[in-house]
């Protein structure tokens, strides 16, 4: 019965971005020739943009380090989080995008206007912190990555990977940047493949993604807490919220009365490319727990202590291959370079942004550095400060599990304030969640609160 409805529950969400709904209105006579084209697949592809992009960065090192270290340690326990988590993640994406959208303002640009001085500035502190955090752990997955392909030492690696990041992020322009940022998710592939080519058991798999499985011990709900804080995670609801914004300035969205006079398909449209993305996003989750599960858990290998021990997950798939060893580290590196290159930009940028909306700065990736120097100067400053926390000796892989669970700690007073946001009828007018958006943000907050609350419980009893 559980199952059904939450079948039900996720198809309900699903049926916002209905595609055959779209096609039908779009066949039916307008003014302009270029709205009857039915959506097909090259329509679809250009519909997908920040919610696709912050899809793709929420499986950044981070979130590969901490759905390995689950399906290492627990073997299939948590297998049904990738698929719990898919309402709960949309919801929340979807509210972020909506209100981008309709308010033509970011999230700190929102509480400023309409909440206290205070709250905006623990919103921001909050959101600074586990950003830079989070940048610096996945700086040093990066540099430990690289270790595996060269000889080089890590700290040479973390800081040409923080140069070549502030580089690109400066000074490429956003479209083109994001155009990259799409084909960069693509690395993720290596782990379905690798599930698929193993001798699997379906059977047990489906029924774990199914049927929740729960142990109240601290081990547990401290992993557990990271798989929700990496994949519901503050820097996503700023960098979506902000980018939708950035989407609109790009394709000349006009505004009436400082808000954005929308066309007739646009919220549809948001709606389909973040589903994209978040759908990712969980399939993803879903098979590295898979792969991680049947190669390192089933042979004893419960714990990851380093980039190598992860990247033997991936050994399976090349197993055919001379010195098979080191061709899973290869392949291993290739994605967690190209999703580190595609997350700590989200991350960087998402602090920029929640940082230039509270102060009133210039800010966009659309502008060049001389128009918003305030925004670019906390990009540069919050990956360097990044940078340096790789140098106070914590383990590179440890730290990205442990940012995971800061991050869905972090998340929960975000969560109240998206929730109320998204409810709010003065600030989105007709466009603010309807009863089942608000009932899942809302829920969204509940699970994220309890487990946050469970696991200090277990700390103190621990």
């Amino acid at each position: 019965m559980l199952v059904v409805l939450y079948t039900l529950l996720l198809t309900a969400i699903f049926c916002q971005t209905n595609i055959f709904r779209y096609n039908r209105e779009m066949a039916e006579p307008s003014s302009s020739s270029s709205k009857k084209e039915r959506l097909g697949v090259r329509g679809f592809l250009k519909l997908l943009g920040p919610g696709l992009i912050t899809g793709a960065a929420d499986d950044d090192p981070s979130g590969i380090a901490t759905y390995s270290q689950t399906g290492a340690q627990f073997g299939f326990g948590q297998l049904w989080t990738s698929l719990y988590q898919i309402p709960l993640l949309l919801a929340v994406q979807e509210a972020c995008a909506r209100i981008g959208i309709v308010t033509g303002k970011g999230l700190a640009g929102i509480i400023k206007k309409h909440y206290t001085r205070n709250i905006l500035i623990g919103v921001v502190f909050l959101v600074v912190v586990a950003n830079t955090i989070n940048i610096g752990a996945d700086i040093g997955a990066v540099a430990a990555a690289g270790q595996l392909v060269v000889n080089v030492p890590f700290g040479v690696l973390a800081a040409i990977t923080a140069v070549v990041i502030i580089l690109l992020e400066v000074f490429i322009n956003y479209k083109t940047y994001a155009k990259v940022l799409k084909w960069l998710a693509l690395a993720l592939l290596a782990y379905p493949i690798t599930a698929l080519i193993v001798h699997e058991p379906w059977k047990q798999i489906f029924y774990a993604t199914a049927v929740p499985h729960f142990e109240f011990t601290f081990a547990f709900l401290f992993i557990i807490t990271g798989v929700f804080g990496t994949s519901i995670s503050p820097y996503m609801f700023f960098w979506q919220t902000s980018q939708e914004v950035e989407e609109e300035i790009a394709e000349g969205v006009p505004l009436v009365k400082e808000k954005p006079k929308l066309p007739k398909y646009y919220l549809r449209n948001a709606r389909i490319d973040t589903t994209a993305g978040m759908i990712a996003a969980e399939v993803a989750q879903w098979f590295i727990i898979i792969t991680t599960a049947t190669v390192l858990f089933s042979h004893g290998i419960t714990t990851i202590n380093s980039a190598a021990d992860a990247a033997k997950a991936l050994q399976p798939l090349v197993s055919s291959f001379p010195n098979s060893g080191q061709v899973a580290k290869d392949l291993f590196a290739v994605g967690v370079i190209g999703l580190g290159l595609l997350g700590i930009p989200v991350l960087a940028g998402s602090s920029a942004y929640a940082m230039s909306e509270a102060f009133g700065w210039k800010e966009g990736l659309s502008r060049k550095f001389n128009e918003a120097k305030g925004f670019y100067g906390v990009i540069i400053i919050g990956t360097l400060v990044g940078l340096l926390i790789n140098f106070i000796g914590i383990n590179p892989i440890k730290a990205l599990v442990f940012t995971a669970v800061f991050n869905g700690i972090a998340a929960v007073p975000l969560l109240f304030l998206i929730g109320k946001i998204n409810g709010n009828k003065n600030i989105l007018g007709d466009k603010k969640g309807g009863a089942l958006s608000r009932t899942m943000v809302w829920l969204t907050f509940g699970i994220m609160a309890l487990s946050a609350l469970a696991l200090l419980y277990t700390l103190v009893l621990h």
